[in-house]
């Protein structure tokens, strides 16, 4: 089974440390966390995702279907296809895996990845874990 992931969540799992919107959102990014560090392929998808999953059910969801957020996924869509050298549309599979990973965070501290993180509350995190070299990183 693939793991479905708007553009934008491909930078976001680079620096999960295990903290979210809510005990039940981050309780379902652990697990999905699991599953990209065992090599799940990813499916990218337009809109709400597997780790939005949690969130359609409350108050937040506005946020997953917000214009800011469908901004957010194509400047994220764009980066992450002009680094890889092939371009990404929904529906295309990425195999995760260490490589893939070291890569997109070398890029994302140095900030070539970063364009799509305008504007996220999360940038100060982001920035504290990719500074601290990825240690406490759920996804290897």
């Amino acid at each position: 089974m693939a793991i479905r992931l708007r553009p934008h969540h491909l930078l976001c799992m680079l620096t999960f440390v295990g903290k979210g919107y809510s005990p039940r959102f981050t309780a379902n990014y652990e697990v999905l966390a699991q599953r990209l560090s065992r090599g799940e392929t990813i499916v990218v998808v337009e809109g709400p995702d597997d780790i939005c999953t949690p969130l359609l059910e409350d108050e937040n969801a506005p946020h997953c279907l917000g214009e800011s957020v469908s901004g957010r996924d194509a400047v994220a869509l764009a980066s992450v296809s002009g680094l890889l050298g092939r371009p990404l549309s929904v529906g295309s599979s990425i195999v995760p895996g260490a490589s893939l990973f070291r890569t997109l965070r070398r890029h994302f501290a140095s900030g070539r990845l970063r364009a799509a993180c305008t504007g996220c509350e999360w940038t100060s995190l982001c920035d504290h874990v990719a500074e601290g070299g990825y240690r406490e990183v759920r996804i290897r």
